[in-house]
């Protein structure tokens, strides 16, 4: 290649940075690092399930001074990308003007704090999860294989860490790691979803749990669900509005199947429900329900004793209704 033909190439590129200004960082300080907020989920990982992640050589003598290490480590490098979050929202204009640089790092630092106190009880929450993976699959040999080989487990587990930094109010990192789960497990859930005890997503691919989504305890999602919004609201000016609720509600012991979608940000799945698969529900149903497939223009019908949908502990719902959509 000439040397005039690179000038033209190098000379156009830069133009184009300099005729708009989405897509580059040019002349701007703050961005946190893709690789190092993925190492900090790895670190977690570390920190939950030792011996699963990271050293494979531990033992009751050399725990303590290896969880040293991991804390001093993670501390660190939170502190680090945080406060670029957090300066990078400055400079983006972004928040209430209320914060200034200078307010970054002493914020940073508590941030940082607090999300490690929490790890226990988040490590105390995935225990749960772990249990429920294996309790609602016959084809989990044992809690390793949970462990290691679930992408729903793994999503999950990204999630608790992800939804505590949305909570504290940390942007733009909560949401690079789901987003790193999402790549490596195909399941998308937002840091913004609020999901409670033993949740299971059983396969997990394709799986998306949008922002506003609330699940309760003891919810078994299968691949392909869709917790998302039913449209998007807009003002006057034709913007999206934002922060308001656009997913459904999800209540305690449900178990929704493959490729099922529910939409709506008043949309309630009543507790005890089964939602079959491939079903695309719009409206609330009730607690103990059945939804399934059926042919055009069926109504609700109670199911006899006998044809009574499962719970997600096996047990019949007696007397639950059936939905055909």
């Amino acid at each position: 290649m000439s040397h005039p033909e690179l000038d033209s190439f190098v000379a156009a590129m830069a133009q184009s940075y300099a005729g708009d200004p989405r897509g580059h960082r040019l002349n701007r300080r703050y961005m946190p690092s893709k690789a190092v907020v993925a190492e900090i989920v790895e670190l977690c990982l570390e920190v939950f399930f030792p011996g699963y992640f990271g050293r494979q050589d531990l033992t009751d003598e050399n725990l303590t001074e290896h969880l040293r290490g991991l804390f001093d480590e993670l501390h660190a490098r939170l502190a680090v990308q945080i406060e670029q979050c957090l300066c990078h929202a400055i400079e983006e204009g972004e928040g209430d003007g209320s914060r200034a640089y200078a307010d970054c790092a002493e914020y940073t630092a508590k941030l940082s704090g607090r999300l490690l106190a929490r790890l226990p009880a988040l490590r105390a929450m995935l225990l749960d999860d772990m249990q429920a993976a294996l309790e609602g699959d016959p084809a989990a040999h044992g809690l390793d294989e949970v462990i290691l080989a679930y992408p729903g487990f793994l999503a999950v587990a990204v999630h608790r860490v992800a939804h505590e930094l949305y909570e504290m109010g940390v942007p733009l990192m909560p949401r690079m790691m789901s987003e790193w789960a999402h790549s490596v497990t195909g399941c998308d859930i937002h840091p913004g979803a609020k999901i409670g005890h033993r949740f299971f997503v059983d396969h997990a691919t394709g799986t998306v749990v949008g922002e506003t989504s609330v699940i309760g305890d003891g919810v078994k999602l299968y691949q392909g669900v869709t917790l998302g919004a039913l449209s998007h609201p807009r003002d006057a000016s034709g913007r999206v509005i934002r922060n308001v609720r656009r997913h459904p509600t999800v209540e305690d012991d449900v178990t929704i199947y493959a490729n099922a979608t529910v939409l709506g940000g008043t949309t309630i799945v009543g507790r005890g429900s089964v939602i079959g698969g491939s079903v695309f529900v719009t409206k609330s149903v009730a607690p103990a329900s059945l939804v399934s497939r059926g042919e055009r223009g069926h109504s609700s019908r109670p199911l006899p004793a006998t044809g009574s949908p499962a719970s997600p502990d096996g047990d019949a719902v007696p007397g639950a209704p059936e939905f055909d959509i």
